[in-house]
């Protein structure tokens, strides 16, 4: 690729908008990386973009941020994201579907889809922290270790997203909690939508587990709006759990929903999503892995049942 060139590199299918990854898109792609490292912010500024709150006001947006936390598992194959390939055309294919409004990612993910034009027209949400890795004895320390509000701002990112678990037998909650208070200064300052996603958190054993109990959302939520010099941009990431109408009543932000690991019946989950979205003040969904990768391997269809159900 010259050093000159602009705009995406995929000037195939995925482009249009058809689902597919063109056969040489890979190719250019790897060039792209190796000698034209300046092609990724060519690709950011060529991007059409569009507004966050648009349409029906709804969002259905396609989680693609747990590589980079070292948690590859989907579908009861701990090795299900390792393939970067095998995950970028599951997510142009979602990301080509009807109602599928945009897609959540760390800057490696972001900048691949980027370079492939896949971002057109689509909302790129920018996660900010993965420094609290899957399975490791740091792992409740979530420091910021992706995107920054500086860099989204440069990128022309559409909004942000951090998770804040909050565990009180923890002493890295501390910084978690005074580094995301920073953060949702420095995006509301830049006028930059930041998305939270809390969980009261407890060790269990060697592993991190969060309390789905209505009592304990409820709890997270009110710790994480009140986080930071202003709440203008705030929004919230939830997970759907018993007494959802509860958990609406804790705040007034704007809140989505998040998937959830897809260990459940499918019938199930697209059952509570959708009690779950008739309620006040949620206005859409943020689901990765059990769309990406469903037990019958249908993307496709697993993407469109979760846009009807958003965008009905």
């Amino acid at each position: 690729m010259p050093e000159d060139s602009a705009g995406p590199i995929l000037s195939g299918s995925a482009s249009a908008g058809l689902g597919s990854v063109a056969a040489d898109a890979f190719d250019a792609l790897r060039r792209a990386r190796h000698a034209d490292p300046g092609a990724v912010a060519s690709a950011y500024a060529a991007r059409v973009r569009r507004p966050l709150v648009a349409g029906d006001g709804r969002l259905f947006i396609v989680a693609a941020d747990h590589p980079a936390r070292g948690a590859l598992g989907a579908g009861g194959d701990p090795m299900a994201m390792a393939n970067r390939y095998d995950l970028l055309r599951r997510l142009v294919l979602a990301l080509s579907r009807p109602g599928v409004d945009g897609v959540l990612g760390t800057p490696d993910i972001l900048d691949d889809l980027a370079l492939l034009g896949a971002l057109d027209g689509k909302i790129a949400v920018g996660s900010m922290n993965r420094g609290g890795l899957h399975g490791a004895v740091f792992e409740m320390d979530d420091r910021f270790t992706g995107h920054d509000v500086d860099s989204m701002v440069a990128s022309q990112v559409d909004a942000a997203k951090l998770l804040v678990r909050i565990n009180l037998q923890d002493a890295a909650t501390a910084r978690t909690l005074e580094s995301t208070a920073q953060a949702v200064t420095a995006a509301a300052r830049a006028r930059l939508p930041i998305m939270l996603e809390p969980f009261l958190s407890r060790w269990a054993g060697r592993r991190v587990v969060n309390d789905l109990s209505a009592e304990a959302v409820v709890t997270s939520v009110a710790i994480a709006s009140g986080l930071g010099g202003s709440s203008a941009y705030t929004w919230l990431k939830l997970p759907v759990v018993p007494d959802m109408d509860r958990v609406l009543d804790a705040t007034t932000l704007p809140t989505l929903l998040l998937g959830g690991d897809g260990g459940g019946e499918p019938a199930d989950t697209y059952a509570a999503w959708r009690s779950a979205l008739a309620l006040p003040g949620v206005h859409g969904l943020v689901v990765g892995r059990t769309l990406l990768y469903p037990r019958d391997d249908d993307v496709r269809q697993a993407v469109d049942i979760a846009a009807g159900l958003v965008h009905d």
